[in-house]
């Protein structure tokens, strides 16, 4: 794999890795560039099933999305992100997927409007960022939960802003937010603003308008020309 030769202290090809990472970002903003609305990106569990309720309310997750006039963008697997372009395509509106290549390999899922498969982990990661305005996290195992520090730190140290992050199914994640209020914040190793960056849901539809809400408020500054806000209004 890409990564495990770059991360190989004794690859010492610098100037091979540079162009390859570059090449592949370059791949990367050019699709995004074609995501012509507001999108936001869905992560979960690639272990669900159709018939798992998560997988359900995925669908209904994203298909409020395209009614709010967004496109939805996920990892282009199986699971939750497969569940969230379906229910974006059944819709009618914009599926996106930004898959990753893996040893096990992982399919692109086939309700896929856009495609584009990453041998890296941070070009794929730089660009469920930057094609969205917000998240949504089902339950999910590791890799779910390093988008979600990922994007919390970014938004923590001010390199993205005003950008909300939902969580999906209260049950779930409960535990962690009260770890994260009992330890962290109690030895002030986070700030109480640093906890309300996360909003908790059991339901679809609220899950997306919690995402679409901020985004139009933050759109009420736009230019009224600004395509984006348009496709909201």
């Amino acid at each position: 794999m890409d990564d495990r030769r770059i991360l190989d202290a004794r690859d010492d090809d610098a100037d091979a890795h540079v162009r390859m990472i570059a090449e592949e970002f370059r791949m990367g903003f050019e699709t995004v560039a074609k995501i012509d609305r507001p999108a936001v990106t869905i992560f979960g569990s690639a272990r669900v099933s159709p018939a798992h309720p998560d997988y359900r309310a995925a669908v209904r997750t994203a298909a409020q999305f395209v009614r709010d006039g967004f496109a939805v963008v996920t990892g282009g697997g199986p699971g939750i992100m497969e569940a969230a372009n379906r229910g974006a395509r059944e819709a009618g509106g914009l599926s996106v997927g930004f898959n990753i290549e893996l040893p096990h390999e992982q399919a692109p899922n086939p309700y896929l409007d856009i495609s584009l498969t990453f041998h890296h982990f941070y070009a794929r990661k730089t660009m469920f960022m930057k094609a969205a305005e917000g998240f949504v996290v089902f339950p999910g195992g590791f890799g779910t939960l390093d988008e979600l520090f990922e994007s919390l730190t970014l938004i923590q140290t001010g390199k993205v802003v005003h950008f909300p992050v939902v969580l999906y199914r209260r049950a779930h994640w409960e535990p962690m937010l009260q770890w994260t209020r009992d330890r962290l914040l109690s030895a002030g190793l986070v700030s109480p603003e640093d906890v309300e960056l996360l909003s908790v849901t059991d339901d679809p539809e609220e899950a997306a308008r919690l995402v679409v809400d901020c985004y139009r408020t933050e759109c009420s500054h736009a230019s009224p020309d600004d395509p984006r806000k348009a496709d909201t209004q």
